[in-house]
């Protein structure tokens, strides 16, 4: 490789890596204010999910949060790649991206079918609040919640054992990744439906993990070299 295409390479990687905390920062911004009960409060549920705030909080917070996740767990799976924990990194990077991807199907439904549904109780047409989506939605949202919840785990022991990047980061990391996913999305599936306050303090968390991954790796990296010569943190 050219020292011009490693050093293409480098800045996408420092790209990519910047996009970790702006990405976790939209993830809270689409979590905060849970929405109404549906069942014990239909009338409030629809004008909520038909709301500007709602599509856009959606749009840019929720979809636009997953997409910079995935090209943000891109780079930093390239930048372990090469460090101690490798053989951990990559695989991770895959289950990751796989469950995002997997959520993005959900996160689509949500944002553009729920505000039709809300519409139509709202315009008279109580009987919508009847329609049930196919249980492969379902299927598809439980494998997205469990490769993402795994593999950003996996990602955090490998930021620990990379001796590449700060071990407190990869510890923030995994201890975001159970508040978000564990605490936040299943808890309040189980409980409210909704999201819960943990969400947004999880997607917080992974926002401060993901600034400190990426400063540390751009604050060691000379100017014009590859990113293969980041010094180690201690």
């Amino acid at each position: 490789m050219s020292t011009m295409e490693s050093r293409r390479v480098t800045g996408w990687i420092g790209a990519g890596l910047l996009a970790l905390p702006v990405a976790g920062l939209l993830t809270a911004w689409s979590t905060i204010g849970a929405q109404p009960d549906q069942t014990t409060d239909p009338e409030a549920w629809a004008r909520f999910v038909t709301s500007k705030a709602y599509m856009l909080g959606h749009v840019l917070g929720s979809t636009g949060g997953t997409i910079l996740a995935i090209f943000a767990t891109f780079a930093l799976g390239v930048h372990l790649a090469t460090s101690r924990a490798g053989g951990l990194a990559v695989p991770a990077m895959v289950i990751t991206v796989a469950g995002h991807t997997l959520l993005l199907v959900p996160a689509a439904i949500s944002t553009f079918v729920t505000p039709a549904v809300g519409q139509a109780y709202l315009d008279g047409t109580p009987e919508v609040m009847r329609i049930t989506f196919p249980d492969e939605m379902t299927v598809a949202f439980l494998l997205g919640l469990l490769f993402a919840l795994v593999g950003n785990v996996l990602l955090g022991v490998a930021v620990w054992c990379s001796q590449t990047l700060p071990r407190g980061a990869g510890a923030l990391w995994i201890l975001a990744t159970v508040v978000f996913y564990l605490l936040g999305v299943v808890l309040g599936q189980a409980t409210t439906g909704s999201s819960l306050p943990t969400q947004t303090i999880g997607a917080v968390m992974a926002a401060v993990a993901g600034g400190w991954i990426a400063w540390s790796v751009l604050r060691r990296r000379p100017h014009g070299t590859a990113a293969s010569s980041v010094q180690s943190t201690a």
